[in-house]
């Protein structure tokens, strides 16, 4: 439960949110970023090469959730969006590369990095929502079907039906077109692509990403 509700400011609060955003950066290290930055929304790239790599190969990901492509935001849609933003805050977590290698043997170790990058996420995104900024909204990193529904047989909201975890799932940064790559190379952070055909032991570290997009 919140100790403190933030009455709605027509301006959102806005002559506090630097000191906001910096609070948000360190709440998102607390809760397990290797590290977190406040970004400005003009600068977050986004591209449609993006999601055509959900495609091309396609990915296993491709159609089976509503938060992944074809059935998310479209990255033009979100261009527009960040339009009316100023600044967002961006995090990254590090995580051993044979956790990102897809292998049977760490698929427990990867699902809860992977989950971890979800809470942060919401979290960071309710906090920003009870301060006051109540048009805040969030990306993770992944599948959220299969972080939380892997299990199951379908994706409920694609049924129309409630999402099983409606709180925590959302799109991944790249399901919506946003170049991660190009957000952690910008700032001078380590990323190696790890693709299918990766081995562990030739990648110095893997990386997962998330993004709170404020006011």
């Amino acid at each position: 439960m919140r100790e403190k509700i933030e009455r709605i400011d027509p301006g959102m609060h806005a002559d506090r949110l630097e000191e906001d955003l910096k609070r948000y950066v360190e709440k998102a290290v607390e809760l397990g970023a290797s590290r977190a930055v406040v970004f400005k929304s003009e600068d977050i790239p986004v591209d449609e090469r993006v999601t055509l790599k959900c495609q091309i190969p396609r990915c296993f990901g491709y159609g089976a959730s509503a938060h992944c492509p074809p059935n998310t935001l479209k990255p033009s849609e979100l261009r527009e969006i960040l339009k009316k933003y100023r600044r967002a805050v961006f995090f990254i977590k590090d995580v051993p590369p044979e956790v990102i290698v897809r292998d049977k043997a760490t698929i427990k170790e990867r699902v809860a990095a992977y989950e971890e990058v979800f809470r942060i996420v919401s979290e960071v995104e309710s906090m920003a929502f009870y301060d006051g900024h109540y048009l805040a909204f969030g990306f993770a990193a992944g599948s959220c079907r299969h972080s939380y529904c892997a299990q199951q047989q379908d994706c409920r909201a694609m049924q129309g039906e409630r999402c099983r975890f409606s709180l925590l799932s959302r799109p991944s940064m790249e399901a919506v077109g946003i170049d991660v790559y190009k957000m952690v190379a910008s700032l001078g952070w380590d990323i190696y692509p790890i693709g299918s055909g990766a081995r562990p032991e030739s990648i110095p570290k893997g990386t997962l990403a998330g993004l709170i997009v404020v006011q």
